[in-house]
């Protein structure tokens, strides 16, 4: 790709970057979000048309103006956000828009037999244990991008594009994934992978090309890289420190919670904690372990089949989300695109619509001055990077999207706040930005519960932290003495039972 430029309203995306991959390697692509990655590659995808730019493949110039075009001339793409047919098999996802038909002249019919039987050739060629008629809405995560990355090779890709592919993905499950995308690599077959974690990077590339704001930095040997090189490149300075010193002091009890369980059998038990005010509780485990079932079962989002809830040393009844904010309490949720910003919303708009109530005059009415004076103050406290309060929210990187959501719960002024994944899909100067938020609000007093996937960030951000394993608590340590060893100890608990 050379001199690729691209231009939003407000935002000059990409401003002549170039990238050049070798065949048969794993090409890392960096960058803070906003860096342009994504959009570069959905450039090269055909989902984009660059302003200016030549994309070359083989040394041949290639006019990609579509998916269709990209798919045709052998490049694939994984999407970060992964959507497939939850009611249709694994097959026809595999196939869906060309499926293998049989019959005369206009007249086809699909031929599921022929379907099945190349499917099933894929999954064994790929060493995938996956059933091709199994529904697609019922397989896990990881077995979901087994899919997409068994329809990339269904293409005869030669170059595959990965976004963000660990994101939702356990330890073991990212080891299956590394298997595979060295079976391609030695096939002959180029990855370009875009993520945010550094020791993924460092293990699993090549080559490493760095973006910030748009423009290309460079590109190295990944095994000339350090974690510190890669950051300071990242971001245009040294980030000595990954997390800010924490400067909160817990003190007395603000939230007591007393043999939760939930109506779901095959969710969390009896469980029984405390939450200080000014602390910040970390929140570790493996997939399935039910920490996001039992936050939102705080928040009211869930139901509970017994157990009781104290705030302030009162009793509290929370059957919903407005019950819940009535208490003090805010909710960050896992799925930013999902169940947390309104994309077709501006900053502003996804700014107060958690506190409507603190806009609306006597007859109903918004005032609109107000509520764009506070959205604008909270973009300049954040540093928020967008063009202005009236720019959607769905142009925006991940990062500076969480930052107008904790914006709007801040608005609701809560005593408590439950964050899920704050962090997630988020660059490492993003990340520590967010981070100092956190600590600032719990140094005012406010009190955390963080649910974190990543233990460098359970340990460098926790006062304490508790461990879940399958439903149950399997213990509270201190934050300053902890480890990774005893963490993973508790969190495999209920497995090793």
């Amino acid at each position: 790709m050379r001199g690729i430029s691209k231009a939003f309203p407000g935002v000059l995306a990409l401003n002549k970057v170039s990238l050049q991959v070798r065949p048969g390697t794993v090409h890392a692509l960096m960058g803070e979000n906003g860096a342009g990655k994504s959009t570069l590659m959905k450039c090269l995808f055909g989902i984009y048309k660059p302003d200016e730019g030549e994309i070359y493949l083989d040394g041949e110039k290639a006019d990609i103006t579509n998916s269709r075009d990209a798919l045709a001339l052998g490049v694939s793409m994984i999407h970060q956000e992964l959507h497939p047919v939850p009611f249709r098999s694994v097959m026809e996802n595999l196939w869906l828009g060309r499926f293998p038909t049989f019959g005369w002249g206009p007249i086809r019919f699909v031929d599921h037999r022929k379907m099945l039987r190349e499917t099933k050739a894929i999954m064994s060629d790929l060493k995938l244990d996956i059933d091709p008629e199994a529904e697609a809405g019922t397989l896990s995560v990881s077995k979901i991008q087994s899919i997409e990355i068994a329809k990339a090779v269904s293409y005869n890709s030669r170059i595959i594009v990965m976004d963000e592919p660990t994101s939702s993905l356990t330890g073991n499950e990212v080891e299956k994934l590394f298997e595979i995308i060295n079976e391609l690599r030695g096939r002959g077959v180029s990855i370009i992978y875009i993520s945010h974690k550094m020791e993924e990077i460092l293990r699993i590339s090549d080559d490493v090309t760095i973006m910030r704001d748009g423009n290309y930095v460079g590109t190295w040997p990944a095994g000339e890289l350090t974690m510190d090189m890669i950051i300071s490149r990242m971001v245009g300075r040294d980030l000595t420190e990954r997390f800010p010193e924490r400067t909160n002091v817990p003190s007395s009890v603000i939230l007591k919670v007393d043999q939760l369980t939930s109506v779901n059998p095959m969710s969390f038990k009896d469980v029984s904690f405390e939450l200080r005010r000014g602390e910040i509780l970390g929140l570790g485990g493996l997939v399935g372990a039910q920490r996001t079932e039992l936050i939102e079962s705080l928040f009211g989002l869930r139901k509970l089949a017994s157990g009781s809830i104290e705030i302030d040393g009162r009793k509290a009844k929370i059957r919903n989300p407005a019950d819940a904010k009535k208490y003090g309490m805010a909710l960050l949720t896992e799925e930013r695109r999902t169940t947390g910003i309104f994309p077709v919303l501006s900053v502003y708009e996804n700014t107060i619509i958690a506190n409507l109530g603190r806009y609306q005059n006597i007859f109903g009415l918004i005032n609109e001055a107000k509520g764009r004076r506070e959205a604008a103050e909270n973009v300049a406290r954040f540093r928020t990077k967008t063009p202005g309060v009236d720019t959607l929210i769905r142009n925006l990187s991940g990062g500076n999207q969480q930052k107008v959501l904790l914006a709007r719960w801040l608005l609701t002024d809560p005593e408590i706040l439950l964050l899920d994944e704050p962090t997630r899909g988020i660059d490492v100067g993003a990340k520590f930005e967010i981070y100092s938020i956190i600590v600032e609000l719990a140094k005012q007093g406010r009190s955390i519960i963080m649910i974190s996937s990543e233990m460098p960030e359970l340990l460098g951000m926790s006062d304490r932290i508790m461990v879940m394993s399958e439903g149950k608590l399997s213990g509270i340590v201190e934050g300053e003495t902890a480890t990774e060893q005893e963490i993973m100890k508790l969190a495999a608990q209920q497995r090793m039972a």
